[in-house]
């Protein structure tokens, strides 16, 4: 049973973008492994922007600074 686990920031991605995520992660195991759709978890964490860093600084410190 294959498990996918895809985190983002929770920022505004939206209910279609997930269900397009979920879709298209699994189709790509069918299509790369041979997996079966029925027994393919996919799973998505939305994790806020204060604690997402990249380089020493917070996502939302990094957006501010790109303003």
């Amino acid at each position: 049973m294959p498990y996918v686990k895809i985190k983002v920031t929770d920022d505004g991605v939206t209910a279609e973008q997930k269900s397009k995520l979920i879709k298209g992660a699994t189709r790509l195991l069918v299509d790369v492994l041979g997996k079966n759709p029925q027994t393919t978890v996919v799973i998505i964490e939305e994790v806020n922007t204060d604690n997402w860093g990249i380089g020493g600084e917070s996502v939302t410190v990094l957006r501010q600074q790109a303003e």
